[in-house]
């Protein structure tokens, strides 16, 4: 064999070594630069579904669950309350909550999947405060016309037990409803309607 091409071998040889050295130490320098750019462990979770046990929930009790960093209120309505809800559209500014955020499943007079059970995050449309769960009737610092509901004490925001705003207050929309789904009729996955987060 000639040295010229024991030459071009050894350079053939030598560009396929360097290029291959080359790839693996660009791939070991693109996975953890990659890797980087997905959300963290912690993000996932903050974004994850998070499921809410209404086993012990009393009619009138409402508890709160965290999802995504926000409130969830879930509320055990009575039969009274929801006859109350068909009462007074008229002192509402979107009764059938045509600009508001909810699910499909939720877009009926109860704003809920079952009517006794009612679910919204729990922060004023107005500017994000969290308004005070009142189901007393008629006290004195909301009138005779109150019949339970939402109370925002920070800018006086009413709205009403399924979460509709009240005309001429500052808040522009009702409660938004999240994305749920029972997984029984005691466990509700929030967060998720039907398999999508």
């Amino acid at each position: 064999m000639s040295e010229e091409v024991q030459d071009k071998r050894r350079r053939l040889f030598l560009t396929a070594a360097a290029t291959a050295v080359t790839g693996v130490g660009a791939a070991y320098v693109a996975v953890p630069f990659l890797a980087s750019m997905n959300p963290s462990d912690r993000a996932k979770a903050a974004g994850a579904p998070v499921e809410a046990d209404i086993s012990k929930l009393e009619v009138g009790q409402l508890i709160r669950v965290e999802w995504r960093g926000k409130p969830v209120w879930v509320l055990k309505r009575t039969e009274d309350t929801l006859t109350e809800l068909a009462t007074k559209i008229d002192k509402l500014r979107d009764p059938d909550s045509n600009e508001s955020e909810q699910p499909e499943s939720c877009k009926n007079s109860a704003r809920s999947i079952k009517p006794d059970v009612f679910l919204a995050v729990g922060i004023c449309t107005h500017l994000g405060c969290s308004p005070t769960y009142r189901p007393e009737v008629a006290p004195e610092d909301l009138g005779p016309d109150w019949k339970g509901g939402f109370f925002c004490p920070c800018h006086g925001s009413l709205f009403d037990l399924s979460g509709r705003v009240y005309a001429g207050v500052p808040a522009p929309l009702n409660l938004d409803i999240p994305p749920h789904e029972y997984i029984t009729d005691t466990r509700i996955l929030i967060g998720s309607s039907g398999g999508q987060a």
